[in-house]
């Protein structure tokens, strides 16, 4: 891991539907760092993910967000994933009529690089998914959920991105791409990929090398992983705040 800063946000702040999801958070990452973002569901964790990657209707309302020192606020998400910022969604697409071989190059591609068929097949197995069963099948309802959470992690493996955001990776996945999550963030560590892990699993905090406690939207405790994974079980999931409630049911 390099010591220098590979994403910096500063003073993020959304509003969605006249209601304040994000407040002035801002946080840093170096390269190569697994930063893991915990809290319980509605705190406003797949908003972030959303508003980092500048999607449309998650537009931050004020803020910055510098990638490796450029100023990447107003840019499109292409272009953010051209310069290297990538999300692996919750619930991974399905293209219909799109086959495996055509979705990794896509992938590849939208960093402005061709792919070998090498590169496909090791892309597929660092995911323990057998390259001649499927790399000519369709990415669709015939693959089950682990399969398709796999196969979007192969594609962000050949990317080769700066920083990746994975939201929720082990969200109705089986033990084996459970197995396959940790082994593809060590990888993304080897290549000095910044990584940011949102959570609200104990298990896959143990993951990262720092994690963060959001609350309402904002970065409430910083620190050691296990500090903070015991701070969530034990202060957070009891809370009975009216205010947060009310947060969790409007985000």
């Amino acid at each position: 891991m390099r010591e220098q800063n590979i994403l910096v946000v500063k003073d993020l702040s959304l509003e969605l539907d006249s209601n304040s999801i994000l407040h002035e958070l801002s946080f840093e990452l170096k390269a190569g760092e697994v930063l893991g973002m915990i809290g319980p569901n509605g705190c406003g964790k797949s908003t972030l993910a959303y508003s980092l990657m500048g999607l449309k209707g998650y537009e931050p309302d004020s803020g910055k967000i510098t990638l490796k020192g450029e100023d990447i606020t107003d840019l499109r998400p292409d272009q953010r994933a051209r310069r290297g910022l990538t999300l692996a969604w919750q619930e991974p697409a399905r293209f219909e009529g799109i086959s495996v071989r055509s979705f990794l190059s896509l992938g590849r591609k939208s960093r402005g690089r061709e792919v070998t068929e090498e590169e496909l097949e090791w892309a597929l197995e660092e995911v323990a998914i057998v390259p001649d069963k499927y790399l000519d099948r369709m990415v669709d309802k015939t693959l089950s959920g682990g399969e398709r959470k796999r196969i979007e992690l192969a594609s962000i493996l050949l990317m080769e991105p700066e920083v990746v955001i994975l939201d929720e990776p082990d969200s109705g996945v089986d033990v084996v791409a459970l197995n396959n999550i940790g082994d593809v963030i060590s990888r993304f560590r080897e290549n000095d990929t910044g990584v940011i892990l949102i959570t609200h699993s104990e298990d896959m905090l143990e993951l990262t090398d720092r994690a963060a406690l959001v609350c309402q939207g904002r970065l409430f405790k910083e620190g050691d992983a296990r500090e903070i994974s015991g701070y969530f079980r034990d202060e957070c999931l009891p809370c009975e705040d009216e205010d947060i409630n009310r947060h969790r049911e409007v985000s």
